[in-house]
């Protein structure tokens, strides 16, 4: 989709319900679905994280960011994400983590981000984190330079290949909390995207569908 076409959209955004639970299931393990259900979080008390979910145009054409990160001993290892971190005590709020992580992980300054809207909030058992998802747009093209330390690889996906169902798929992975068991995911480059990020892919995609 052109870049200016998908502007003159991004104000009915904030007038689209979200999905928040019932989209972000649609793209769990099936295991993952049954523990969120039964959740109390009152023992739980998650660390905090902020994500940004960043739109922005290459050659015209709108595309999303997405990261690949690098290999450590921890549960997310190698996976797929938005740009985003932790929350820390000196962030004014969540959305100011989401854009001082991007600028740290992906070199685009808050400045050149406007914050569109706040997405549904999502626990991760494995690493007890709540996420805070927002919506962000970049209007001019950008230069991506990422911190080497915590970035592998930076993924360009043009939106109308977001939009499309063709990359939405079953397949068999081994979690940090199962072995070998079947679930949907998005593959995107070649990369399988499933878990919390699909989730929240998830819950995007519907909303984008309802406006575009």
């Amino acid at each position: 989709m052109n870049f200016q076409d998908f502007l003159i959209h991004v104000p009915r955004f904030l007038e689209v319900e979200l999905g928040s639970s019932d989209a972000h299931f649609k793209m769990a393990p099936f295991e993952r679905i049954e523990f969120l259900k039964n959740l109390t979080l009152e023992s739980k008390t998650p660390k905090i994280a902020a994500v940004m979910m960043l739109f922005y145009p290459k050659n015209s054409i709108t595309h999303l960011v997405l990261i690949v990160r690098n290999s450590y001993k921890g549960v997310h290892s190698a996976q797929i994400a938005f740009p985003g971190g932790k929350f820390e005590t000196s962030d004014e709020n969540y959305e100011k983590t989401a854009l001082r992580e991007t600028h740290e992980e992906i070199g685009i300054h808050p400045q050149s981000i406007e914050v569109i809207r706040a997405f549904t909030h999502l626990y991760i058992p494995p690493s007890n984190f709540m996420v805070y998802p927002f919506m962000g747009v970049c209007k001019n093209e950008v230069d991506f330079i990422p911190d080497s330390s915590e970035v592998a690889e930076i993924i360009e996906l043009p939106l109308t290949v977001f939009l499309s169902d063709e990359i939405i798929v079953n397949t068999n992975i081994s979690t940090s909390y199962a072995d070998n068991i079947s679930i949907p995911a998005f593959k995107i480059n070649n990369h399988i995207v499933w878990g919390a990020t699909a989730m929240m892919l998830s819950e995007l995609k519907d909303v984008l569908k309802k406006v575009l």
